[in-house]
């Protein structure tokens, strides 16, 4: 039995069909659905392992970006996501999905509570970023579906991704409890540093992606189901070229989980 992985779709989500055949080339089957189908038919949740809210411009980023879908999610289906995550499944927000996450308390999900403790606001350059970047994972991080990934190049194209915290207490207790998964990184390795267009949006401590404390719920800002294949990388050409995009160990790492931990026990 394979793992089944649930892709939103609806109102300005425009990622879900790059972000379900992530989830096929890594073995799992996935199923696209409207988010009013959701929450018609929530039970929808219970027989999925792993839950995608993708990237794009839900409901044209009004108000904030991600603040109504995130609104819709928590409000019109929060029981059912609350039994989700208390099912120990796996969830991820990609771009627009991870401002929805942040927005309605799913990330970073201190102590269960769904309470928003940080946020993802306008890019310091003041424009839309649309650039592929370097990204170095934290060895600390506790985070599944990163597993045994070290470095990786993926693109980014948003106009709200600076990541900052409530409080200082809030980013130390990311930083202390694992939660940090990615920082925008120089071709090195090296962090950052706050450096643009190394870092492209200004996020504090270069943030480009969190999880919540058991590492199964991942939020970031790049995409990485927009490097599956090696011919996605802009620079394929002059290059050997590789069959399999660095974006694909993410999604191959949370299926292989969800297989061992979630879907005979399901």
């Amino acid at each position: 039995m394979k793992a089944q992985a649930l892709v939103i779709t609806g109102y300005g989500i425009n990622c879900e069909r790059e972000t379900a055949h992530a989830f096929e080339l890594a073995g799992a089957t996935s199923q696209i659905i409207h988010l009013n189908d959701l929450i018609e038919m929530p039970e929808k949740l219970d027989a999925a392992h792993i839950l995608a809210i993708p990237g794009g411009f839900s409901f044209g980023d009004d108000i904030a970006s991600g603040r109504i879908l995130a609104n819709r999610l928590r409000y019109k289906l929060g029981a059912a996501l609350n039994e989700f995550v208390e099912a120990k499944k796996l969830a991820i927000g990609i771009c627009n999905g991870f401002q929805v996450m942040v927005k309605m308390g799913l990330l970073p999900h201190f102590d269960q509570s769904m309470q928003q403790e940080v946020t993802l606001t306008h890019n310091d350059s003041s424009r839309f970023e649309d650039r592929w970047v370097h990204l170095a994972i934290d060895p600390t991080s506790k985070c599944i579906w990163t597993c045994g990934v070290e470095v990786m190049e993926a693109p980014v194209r948003h106009g709200e991704g600076k990541l900052i915290a409530r409080d200082n207490e809030v980013l130390r207790r990311l930083q202390s409890q694992g939660q940090i998964v990615m920082r925008y990184a120089h071709d090195n390795g090296n962090t950052a540093s706050g450096k643009y267009p190394v870092n492209p949006n200004g996020s504090v401590d270069d943030i480009a992606g969190i999880c919540d404390p058991g590492g199964r719920i991942f939020g970031l800002m790049p995409h990485p189901e927009a490097f599956l294949y090696g011919y996605n990388h802009p620079t394929w050409t002059r290059q050997p070229l590789i069959q399999e995009g660095a974006g694909l160990k993410l999604f191959k790492n949370a299926v292989a989980f969800a297989e061992e931990k979630l879907v005979f026990k399901s």
